[in-house]
């Protein structure tokens, strides 16, 4: 439990700390909800990440297997000469998309020209089959590897969000509110002694009063 500041036990700040504590309260609620949203959209994206990775991954091994059979049907200098100029260029462009106060990254991608067959740069008198579907496999799993760095580098930023939204609220609810809560309880017992004290003094000087101006020992006394 937070241990209790030195303040000044004045209404005035007993008014100061109660606004705070309002505001602190509220922006709890806050980043509690900022926070438990965030981990729900971290999860679909967890999700949608392990998705992508299989997909990649698979498309990946069938490219690399597709290649390695070209190389054993093509002579190196076949096979080098045909994958030294590329006919088709790619385009990137990235932007951001705000969730939950994260910038998550977006991208985009254009070729250079739309026809599907320019990802060949080469004729197909020379070539093997397991050539062309090496390519094609590369090129069907583009767009899912640009989406799967996408998810990955949006996972990464949604946790550290997540981390520094989730200390803000353990330090407003195990420090912060506790702190106001002792310090108004303080104000307010301190509060109520002066006014206690006030009101003996009033009484004292009451008495004390009515003793000399009407004798009112000598009437209790007799």
């Amino acid at each position: 439990m937070a241990g209790r500041t030195q303040v000044n036990p004045t209404r005035m700040e007993l008014t100061r700390l109660k606004k705070k504590l309002v505001t602190a309260t509220r922006g709890h609620k806050l980043l509690k909800d900022k926070r438990d949203e965030l981990m729900r959209q971290f999860l679909d994206k967890v999700r949608e990440n392990k998705r992508l990775r299989e997909r990649v991954e698979n498309g990946i091994q069938a490219a690399n297997k597709n290649f390695l059979l070209a190389r054993a049907g093509m002579q190196d200098e076949v096979l080098n000469t045909a994958l030294l100029a590329p006919k088709q260029k790619v385009t990137l462009e990235s932007e951001t998309e705000n969730v939950m106060s994260v910038d998550i990254p977006k991208f985009t991608f254009k070729t250079r020209t739309p026809d599907e067959n320019d990802i060949y740069s080469y004729g197909f008198a020379f070539t093997s089959s397991d050539l062309d579907g090496a390519v094609k496999s590369l090129s069907d799993i583009f767009p899912d590897m640009l989406k799967l760095a996408e998810c990955e580098k949006a996972c990464q930023l949604m946790a550290a969000e997540i981390e520094k939204t989730r200390r803000r609220v353990n330090a407003l609810e195990h420090v912060m509110i506790p702190e106001l809560q002792e310090n108004i309880k303080y104000i307010t017992m301190k509060l109520d002694e002066n006014e206690r004290s006030t009101q003996i003094r009033l009484m004292k000087v009451k008495d004390m009063m009515l003793k000399e101006a009407h004798g009112y020992e000598d009437y209790l006394n007799g």
